[in-house]
């Protein structure tokens, strides 16, 4: 009688289980797969041209210059949940002022689970010189993450409404930080209390009338405030600055 009850219960405690793994396996796959997808003009920037080559695999998608063996390189990691094809636009621009840029395709939209992805790319493309790591967002943090653990492979760190995660006040590279005024996503608390982990050098650009979300080509983001300027502007406002730092920092 007491082994038929203990069966029993134990039967009962594996259905529960069994359940509750399934209910946690439907969450986890609808909220990896709700994310934000690119636009339009996202898509059409991914065509190459008599300026900039792009080529895409299953990890990464490449922006090249024509006529130039860029000694430059920029790998981005896109924010949390957002398709890496939504930056096209922006990484575009970049590679149209020089530079090789590569943008991770993160497993599950989310950089959390590929913080080291840099690495590989650094291995194949071993004609740049001077490599610099950018993210947005959750993507900056995670970028920050990788730069501080290979900071003799990394020549600057760009966060686009982001913050590092570590202690980089010691770290041998210069430190970029860009967000929007209008920005209503980014934790300004958490962002004013991971300031005291940058550099005392490090250089902050806010650009008036900016937000969130228009880093990417993604459409509105949950939650972000409304930006004054364009996309486009906010855009050609990121990478003057980007480029400037990096011309600056072969300066010092």
């Amino acid at each position: 009688m007491v082994n038929n009850r203990k069966s029993s219960w134990l039967r009962k405690w594996l259905i529960g289980l069994a359940v509750l793994t399934v209910i946690a396996a439907g969450a986890f796959f609808w909220y990896v797969n709700d994310y934000y997808q690119a636009t339009t003009d996202a898509v059409e920037a991914l065509q190459s041209d008599e300026s900039v080559t792009i080529t895409e695999t299953d990890d990464a998608i490449t922006f090249a210059p024509n006529g130039e063996d860029p000694e430059e390189g920029v790998i981005f990691y896109p924010g949390g949940k957002v398709e890496a094809e939504a930056y096209a636009p922006l990484l575009r621009r970049l590679a149209e002022a020089d530079l090789l840029v590569v943008i991770v395709k993160m497993p599950f939209h989310l950089a959390v689970f590929d913080a080291d992805a840099a690495e590989a790319i650094m291995a194949q493309e071993n004609g740049v010189e001077d490599w610099y790591l950018a993210g947005h967002s959750l993507g900056g943090v995670m970028a920050s993450s990788f730069a501080a653990d290979q900071s003799d492979e990394v020549a600057g760190l760009i966060f686009l409404a982001s913050y590092p995660s570590g202690d980089l006040i010691d770290v041998p590279f210069p430190v970029l930080s860009i967000y929007g005024s209008e920005d209503e996503v980014l934790n300004r608390e958490s962002y004013d209390e991971a300031q005291g982990k940058l550099p005392d050098d490090y250089t902050e650009i806010v650009l008036a009338g900016g937000n969130h979300g228009q880093f990417g080509d993604y459409g509105s983001q949950s939650g972000d405030g409304t930006a004054t300027i364009s996309t486009v502007q906010q855009q050609k406002q990121t990478v003057e600055a980007i480029t400037a730092f990096i011309e600056n920092s072969h300066q010092q």
